[in-house]
């Protein structure tokens, strides 16, 4: 135990094999660390597009209902009404032709 505080067995004869666990573990470690920070990346990624997707979905709700009430006859006749269009009291006639 007090060679490895002291630091000897890195310098000592056949050192080169501890020399290559130390650097296998730090390999692994900087790879485990950027995997880990890259699944953090996708997890915000993932965060914003989903208040980007309520954002949206909340104005394609306005605009529907505000296209509803466009769509409504009582709202188009009020519009017409300055362009003195008026609703026709008969029905529309439908013409059939027929063709041999």
């Amino acid at each position: 135990m007090y060679n490895i505080l002291k630091g000897t067995f890195l310098v000592r004869d056949g050192a080169f094999k501890n020399w290559r666990l130390i650097f296998f573990f730090l390999a692994l470690a900087i790879l485990m660390i950027a995997s880990s920070h890259a699944a953090d990346r996708k997890v915000h990624n993932i965060a914003l597009l989903n208040e980007q997707f309520k954002g949206l979905r909340s104005s394609y709700v306005e605009i529907r209902a505000l296209l509803m009430e466009y769509k409504m006859e009582s709202v188009i006749k009020k519009r017409l009404e300055s362009k003195e269009i008026k609703a026709s009291f008969d029905p529309p006639i439908k013409i059939i032709i027929k063709t041999k």
